[in-house]
């Protein structure tokens, strides 16, 4: 069965395991110890830490593992906004950070802070002079910006190296989230401090990466004691920090080839899928990418009936959707980009995929997205104008009752009725579905409509298009 999430989590390596087993048995002491067994455990630490760092790009000192990638995060974030709390206390982030970066955020809002969310446009990026403007423009003093290295959602890579200029230029240390490429190769830029997960590069699970460049004020929040310079409390899991360190020396040693070929199976899927599949948007920044990660959206399809019916089909993919979550709140990087959240699917390839597995999927993609639309009773596409539409006087508006119908049934409705109105009429939409205030409006530029806004309704929110083709 095809595995096709190595975003969440890529497949164990082989050198993983094997150094996972070595390690189990000549790393179990306490590398604290002064006798023997002590001595070897800090041996396999601290070459540990030596991979990991020049992988990195830092000195082995800056340093240190914790328990997750999130852990990293929180910690890198909390630090770096105490040790500069005289500088201030407003945070920089983008707005399709990992929710790790985001739940930190609201902590610091929560605690008398203040956050920007920078934009992004529709591939996913942060343009630098945003960036820049936001630095600007702060109330009060910066204390810390956040910045991604590339999406893990849609895999769009953010501009790392200008943002860090701007930020170097500003005075204000840059935290880059590396988890989705630090297996694919360094992290260019003058950055401040890193945070990483061994478990996105075929590391074991439960391994973290801070990184933290000698001269960024930091302090430790959180109770610490002596061991990963105060920074991560408790006993280190040798075993699986050898093992995330040897692994990560592994894959970007064939890293490059590697992303050559899984790149190319990446542009058949983004070239071939919305040849098979009618109503379908590929997002994210086509040439600036991650080199194994594809997402697209399909029109009329409910997300976690897709999933469940590719898993069906034996592929195992993931999804930003709303739909795949009982929340029904669109996937916040999809909604940022303005996007379609609907029938969301993101296809991240695991280093090895074979391009039979590739073909495979492609082949049985149309038929599970038909299968999926028929039983919403979605709309079949719409045949090619003969030429353009007259233009009469329009007519009162037809309105639709969406109230509690999850996505996409809300926009399905939209579709159908829009040809009841003559060019230039109006279709008021009323739903009380989150996704329905990213859906709609992304319908009508897929379909040349236009999106004229929402109003209060007395119950949920009227959303009003005009036909125009």
């Amino acid at each position: 069965m095809p595995y096709f999430d190595a975003a969440s989590s890529a497949p164990l390596h082989p050198v993983a395991r094997q150094a996972l087993l070595a390690a189990l048995d000549e790393g179990w002491a306490d590398p604290s110890r002064l006798y023997r067994e002590g001595r070897r455990a800090r041996l396999l630490l601290d070459a540990a830490r030596e991979t990991a760092a020049e992988a990195v790009g830092c000195r082995p000192d800056e340093l240190v593992f914790t328990p997750s990638g999130t852990r990293a995060v929180h910690d890198g974030i909390a630090g770096a906004l105490a040790g500069r709390r005289r500088a201030g206390r407003h945070l920089i982030v983008s707005a399709v950070e990992h929710s790790s970066v985001l739940h930190a955020a609201a902590a610091h809002e929560a605690d008398g802070g203040t956050v920007t969310e920078v934009p992004v446009d529709r591939t996913g990026r942060v343009a630098p002079d945003a960036y820049a403007a936001a630095l600007r423009e702060a109330p009060g003093g910066v204390a810390l910006a956040c910045l991604q290295s590339a999406n893990h959602e849609v895999g769009t890579v953010q501009p790392v190296a200008e943002a860090a200029e701007e930020c170097a230029a500003a005075d204000v240390p840059l935290l880059v989230d590396a988890a989705q490429s630090l297996g694919w190769g360094p992290i260019e830029g003058n950055w401040s401090l890193l945070t990483a997960s061994a478990h996105k590069w075929g590391g074991p699970a439960g391994v973290g990466l801070l990184a933290v460049r000698k001269g960024v004020r930091f302090r430790t929040v959180q109770p610490a004691d002596e061991r990963e310079s105060g920074r991560s409390p408790g006993f280190e899991n040798l075993p699986a920090i050898v093992a995330a360190a040897a692994s990560l020396r592994a894959v970007r040693a064939e890293g490059a080839a590697e992303a050559e070929r899984l790149r190319g199976l990446v542009e058949r899927i983004r070239a071939r899928v919305p040849e098979l599949v009618p109503d379908v948007e590929v997002v994210g920044d086509p040439e600036r990418r991650l080199p194994h990660l594809v997402t697209f959206s399909c029109l009329y399809v409910d997300g976690e009936a897709l999933l469940h019916e590719l898993d069906r089909a034996e592929f195992s993919v993931s999804s930003g959707s709303s739909c795949t979550s009982s929340t029904l709140t669109p996937s916040h990087v999809l909604r940022a980009m303005g996007v379609l959240s609907e029938g969301n699917v993101r296809v991240s390839l695991p280093r090895g995929t074979a391009g039979a597995d590739v073909d495979r999927f492609l082949e049985a993609l149309p038929g599970v997205v038909a299968g999926v639309r028929e039983r919403l009773g979605a709309p079949k596409p719409p045949e090619a104008a003969a030429g353009p539409a007259p233009e009469p006087e329009p007519e009162p508006e037809l309105v639709v009752d969406s109230l509690g119908k999850r996505c996409p049934i809300p926009v399905i409705e939209l579709a159908k009725v829009i040809g009841e109105v003559p060019v230039g009429g109006l279709v008021t939409v009323l739903a009380d579905d989150e996704a329905a205030r990213l859906d709609i409006p992304a319908w009508c530029e897929m379909r040349g409509q236009t999106y004229e806004g929402e109003r209060p309704a007395e119950r949920g929110v009227a959303y009003r298009v005009r036909r125009r083709t």
